[in-house]
């Protein structure tokens, strides 16, 4: 699976490049994405710009790397997306991260990270 990657020191952006993601990418889009070396200890933002077509199977991919992120204890954003699957996603899902630019979507991991900071130095 063909990605461009720019790894940040606490942010790891992640464009696929691939004309669809359907049934017979989402296996292995999860996979590809959660194996990267790159994303250990690192916030995920999945830049779908360059992903025209995504189907039921393809979103469920994106739920997927999107949860065991926020499971590993980091934090995960969504940018890129057309309108209709913005539409769909928040709908169906109100507590993702998903935003209309790369900038916003930086800010959010960042914000959830920081604030992650702040209560593990909370004593109880």
């Amino acid at each position: 699976m063909k990605f461009k990657i720019d790894t940040k020191e606490k942010i790891l952006i992640v464009h696929p490049e691939i004309p669809r993601l359907d049934v017979n990418l989402s296996v292995e889009f999860a996979k590809s994405i959660t194996d990267l070396p790159e994303l250990k200890d690192r916030n995920l933002i999945l830049d779908m710009a360059l992903v025209p077509e995504i189907d039921e199977a393809g979103l469920m991919a994106i739920l997927t790397v999107y949860q065991q992120q926020y499971d590993s204890r980091q934090s995960c954003a969504i940018t890129g997306l057309n309108n209709t699957l913005t539409g769909i996603l928040r709908e169906s899902y109100e507590d993702l991260n998903i935003t209309p630019t790369l900038a916003e979507a930086i800010d959010i991991v960042m914000m959830e990270s920081l604030e992650r900071e702040l209560m593990e130095g909370e004593e109880w």
